[in-house]
């Protein structure tokens, strides 16, 4: 399920005019590593976690703790106030993935979520999102990262070896230059049943 959901909150913040980035795994579906994915737009807490949690709320029961490991976090909030209610927000530096956000609702109990960095590249967040709401999935948070980091330095090696060749000549040394063009020489083959 993906879900972008507009948020307005009392008080006005950066991220309040831009839609949600998060996508889900399916309702009902069997318990994977990760519950989904999210796109945040800045490593601020308390900018970000009103618009997740407005949407969270109504489809995983009210939103009352996240977790996070502080790497890559520079400020960490003890407490974010969102539509309603407030928010406890703690942190674990050893014991959880730096890519990972964890949700927890005392009525329902807990989610994790894959936090794709803001500056990822949007064909790379999509593909991450796809593959962190798949119920089937088995990968980490941080081996999902650390697998379109890896294929992110492949893609650039490969456009700055192509570049290379083109630039010394590679695709275009295969392309016939301007000569005059080769004349067919057209005559009989000799056969030797008839004697020619």
């Amino acid at each position: 399920m993906t879900t972008t959901i507009p948020y307005t909150p009392a008080v006005e913040d950066r991220t309040a005019s831009l839609p949600l980035r998060l996508m889900l795994a399916p309702a009902g579906s069997a318990p994977a590593l990760l519950d989904g994915a999210w796109w945040p737009r800045s490593r601020d807490l308390t900018a970000e976690l009103p618009s997740l949690t407005a949407v969270l709320d109504p489809l995983w029961g009210r939103i009352t703790h996240v977790t996070v490991n502080p790497t890559f976090w520079p400020v960490i909030p003890r407490k974010v106030p969102v539509d309603g209610h407030v928010v406890g927000v703690g942190w674990f530096k050893a014991e959880q993935d730096p890519h990972k956000l964890l949700l927890f609702s005392y009525t329902v109990g807990r989610w994790d979520l894959l936090v794709i960095p803001p500056e990822t590249s949007p064909a790379t967040a999509a593909r991450l999102m796809t593959e962190a709401a798949d119920p089937r999935g088995t990968r980490t948070a941080s081996a999902l990262i650390d697998e379109a980091e890896q294929r992110r330095i492949a893609e650039e090696t490969e456009l700055s070896l192509v570049s290379v060749w083109d630039s010394e000549g590679g695709h275009g040394a295969r392309l016939p230059t301007s000569r005059s063009p080769v004349q067919a020489v057209i005559g009989q083959v000799p056969d030797a049943a008839k004697g020619i």
